[in-house]
């Protein structure tokens, strides 16, 4: 069904079974959850895959039920699940989802110590498929699992980049699985061979200890890490990007929020869209565009395409569309 010689792009990464509660219904009364699925990097080879992006996705998998949804579900939006390790051992992580409505925040619960995913290695994956794509994406959150996932990451970076290839890198950072400094640390390894960078603001003041301002930030990293693409997402006000030199911006749209999980995700996806074309304005303006109507769908996926984008690029933010 998939084509090595077709895929494009390739994410690594785990992906978990989520759980979530109704909107009004806290955790611990829920009566029923709803069961998705949800992982940064699948989350984006799902988008990509929806924007026409040939996209496969490897992780480790235990051979049971939990697994085999996740495959499944990967699949179904067209993702190339092939290269999936399968195991005996071990478990699908989980997480909670409890959302949240304004003052109170939504709460995600993880458990996915001892995960399957966590254990994954270099040597377990099939480099040649790897390699036979155009571009790999990749995050912090898989090198905060475990010391084996973290050199496996900086391993494939450096393995893309001696093969011409090009490489994305979210910073992603999560308080719950290590701290700023050692994030830092484990992200200095690898971005030497990071083409395109993407980083919230908030992870930038973070990890990087960077205070100065969005523009400032984004030349710093670049003049550090020597990244030719750096993005720098900034919630509701919008993102900017440094791009070879050059500095550009978009603003936000106006939201009302459904799920605000995943929506980093989709930005990811959409400014590796543009990097594929070789365009920051394409990468910027969809980034922010996924992100937006993202907020808008329940899950963790991006049940979006070209034309939901170009839709709101075309209303601009308009409230019906006639």
């Amino acid at each position: 069904m998939y084509e090595r010689s077709r895929i494009e792009v390739v994410t690594l990464g785990e992906t978990m079974i989520r759980f979530s509660s109704k909107v009004g219904i806290r955790l611990e009364k829920a009566q029923q959850v709803d069961v998705e699925i949800g992982g940064t990097e699948s989350n984006v080879a799902v988008a990509l895959a929806r924007l026409g992006v040939a996209s496969g996705w490897i992780s480790k998998l235990v051979d049971n039920p939990w697994g085999f949804r996740i495959a499944g579900e990967l699949r179904r939006h067209g993702v190339d699940p092939s290269r999936i390790i399968w195991t005996q051992d071990g478990r699908v992580g989980t997480m909670f989802f409890e959302p949240g409505a304004k003052p109170r925040p939504a709460e995600v619960i993880y458990d996915r110590a001892n995960s399957a995913a966590s254990t994954m290695g270099f040597d377990e994956l099939d480099l040649d498929y790897i390699l036979a794509a155009r571009h790999v994406h990749l995050t912090g959150i898989t090198m905060a699992l475990s010391g084996s996932c973290r050199e496996m990451v900086k391993k494939v970076a450096a393995e893309m980049r001696r093969a011409g290839k090009t490489v994305s890198f979210d910073v992603n950072y999560r308080q719950k699985l290590w701290m700023p400094e050692e994030a830092k640390m484990a992200v200095d390894e690898v971005l030497s061979d990071v083409n395109l960078l993407i980083s919230t603001l908030d992870d930038v003041r973070k990890v990087f200890g960077l205070t100065v301002n969005p523009e400032e930030a984004c030349r710093k990293l670049h003049e550090t890490y020597g990244c030719p693409w750096v993005i720098i997402t900034m919630g509701g006000a919008g993102a900017i990007g440094f791009f070879d030199g050059e500095i550009k911006q978009v603003g936000g749209y106006e939201v009302e929020p459904v799920d605000r999980v995943g929506a980093g995700d989709a930005f990811a996806a959409g400014a590796i869209y543009g990097f594929l074309q070789d365009s920051p304005d394409i990468s910027l303006k969809y980034g922010i565009a996924l992100a937006a109507l993202k907020h808008t769908i329940f899950g963790d996926q991006s049940y979006l395409g070209i034309r939901d984008i170009e839709r709101l690029l075309a209303a601009g933010g308009s409230d019906i569309q006639r």
